[in-house]
């Protein structure tokens, strides 16, 4: 049962936040560096890219079990406060990306979202959404499903950019800066 849940947490694609063809300044050895955030549960990871692979900033990558094109290991999760200034600035891009190519995922975050406890509900958690909103959401949702941000946006007055909302939430998950995780898993750091 573990072993199946690790699987299933295990990311299979990934889009390349930075791409540091000497690697980090501060590093001991020069070797490439890839810096990435995963399609499935938004995990930010350090990779080390093959040789002579092409590969830019935005670029969707397998980094599955399987045989991979451009990625050669895997070197570690890493936390927001690792990226680099330029990992940073191209998050919000690549997290909108992966929302927007995953539409129905994610519109089912709003269709089946329930309370985390007896006075705060899940969609609570995403900016910009409090209790009117959060009203107008389940009335909407128990009339019909959503079936696409549009028609989110059109079913639900006032409410601004889904994806942005979303986009927003995942950056305060990956940030830290939260006690519930709705799409990320914690970064937990190890002391040895």
């Amino acid at each position: 049962m573990e072993e199946q849940q690790r699987s299933e947490e295990l990311e299979e694609y990934a889009v390349v936040l930075d791409y540091l063809s000497t690697g980090k300044s501060f590093s001991v050895k020069s070797e490439p560096v890839v810096q990435l955030v995963g399609e499935n549960k938004f995990t930010l990871l350090e990779a080390v890219p093959k040789e002579g692979a092409a590969i830019k900033i935005g670029d969707l990558v397998y980094i599955g079990k399987n045989e991979r094109d451009k990625i050669s290991l895997i070197k570690s999760r890493i936390n927001y406060d690792t990226l680099t200034e330029v990992a940073k600035k191209e998050l919000p891009g690549a997290i909108t990306f992966i929302i927007k190519k995953n539409e129905k995922r994610f519109v089912d975050v709003f269709n089946v979202a329930g309370p985390i406890n007896i006075r705060e509900h899940s969609l609570e958690l995403l900016p910009g959404i409090g209790k009117k909103h959060l009203k107008a959401i389940i009335t909407a949702r128990q009339q019909k499903k959503f079936e696409s941000f549009a028609d989110i946006t059109a079913r639900v007055p006032l409410l601004q950019d889904p994806v942005k909302l979303l986009t927003e939430r995942v950056l305060v998950e990956l940030k830290g800066e939260s006690r519930f995780y709705l799409f990320c898993r914690p970064y937990i750091k190890r002391t040895y």
